[in-house]
């Protein structure tokens, strides 16, 4: 896998390109935006979407994604809910033995579908990867140290997109659970959202631990209802990244939720934004799917309301502080 293709012009898919670069990939990246294409190409940065990262001269950039047709993997990250439309647009000019590495984090709201299963529906011969883990992207396109979960059913194709990226500073460990890699990594960001609330309420650094572990307790419990194994949601791809999102406002998902907090209306806070907050488009399959099933998730169900329905911040909160008392396991 000596080429590598990232279809996806924004902060991550530029850092993840910009890591591939790193590993000696001949790396291309996809962006919508011609003004990325150009910033990439002519000045080695991302202007619109990673502004402060320096690029390296050999990454390259196009607009066309005939381009992607010749590579040995891709990496998927256009936004969760847009990533099925791109797969369909993408997989005219791609083999049948490309791997497709899923980087977006989310459930497709539409369907109810793992982003696995959109991709396999439009590529149904291709392999599918995951790559998720703890990480903000300017960290990564700064080359500063990370680790994540590389999940792929078929390992041999898994062992071989961890040689073609990892490196010391972007550290790939292979796992066989592609459900588990994804589950932890969708439902973190409305989790991160739920601390970002607590953070703008100032009501203290208790309460956003307790949301971040009692949200652990409600990934365990959506993943058991896929099949997810505990040790890959007590991992990188999802202990390790709801730790990250859930403590530190460069988390979309957590400004978002400390801008609500803050009291601050969602409408008015998505204007002002170019880039997307996935925590706020998961929670509403995320709810849904935990009413049909019967499945207890208190603080998704919180920021449901907040977010879709338009409830006050304080009341919502002081309902979820006065549920009944139960036992923790």
């Amino acid at each position: 896998m000596q080429t590598i293709g990232v279809l996806g012009g924004g902060a991550w898919g530029t850092a993840l390109a910009a890591a591939a670069t790193r590993a000696g990939r001949d790396t291309l990246l996809w962006a919508r935006e011609a003004e990325v294409v150009a910033s990439v190409n002519d000045s080695h940065e991302n202007t619109l979407y990673l502004p402060d990262a320096v690029l390296d001269p050999a990454l390259k950039a196009t607009g066309n994604l005939a381009d992607l047709g010749d590579r040995d993997a891709i990496l998927l990250v256009a936004p969760a809910q847009h990533l099925r439309a791109m797969v369909r647009d993408l997989s005219q000019y791609i083999g049948g033995h490309v791997p497709l590495v899923i980087c977006s984090k989310g459930i497709e709201v539409a369907t109810g579908k793992l982003l696995s299963d959109a991709v396999a529906e439009e590529c149904p011969g291709n392999p599918v990867a995951v790559l998720s883990g703890p990480t903000f992207a300017i960290e990564v396109a700064r080359d500063m140290p990370c680790a994540l979960t590389l999940a792929a059913a078929d390992k041999t194709v898994g062992n071989q997109l961890v040689k073609a990226l990892g490196q010391p500073t972007f550290r790939t460990y292979y796992n066989h659970d592609v459900v588990g890699a994804q589950i932890g990594g969708a439902i973190k960001n409305v989790l991160a959202i739920a601390t970002g609330i607590v953070a703008g309420l100032g009501i203290g650094e208790n309460a956003r631990a307790a949301v971040i572990t009692r949200g652990l307790a409600e990934i365990m419990r959506f993943g058991a209802l896929y099949g997810a194994e505990r040790e890959t949601l007590m991992g990188l791809s999802g202990l390790g990244d709801l730790i990250l999102t859930c403590s530190s406002t460069q988390s979309r998902n957590m400004s978002l939720g400390k801008a609500i907090g803050e009291g601050r209306t969602f409408a008015d806070i998505m204007a002002e934004r170019r880039s997307v907050a996935e925590g706020a488009h998961t929670v509403e399959i995320v709810h849904k799917i935990a009413v049909d099933k019967g499945l207890e998730m208190p603080i998704t169900a919180a920021v449901y309301q907040i977010l879709k329905e338009g409830q006050d911040v304080r009341t919502v909160t002081e309902a979820l502080l006065a549920r009944p008392f139960t036992s923790e396991s």
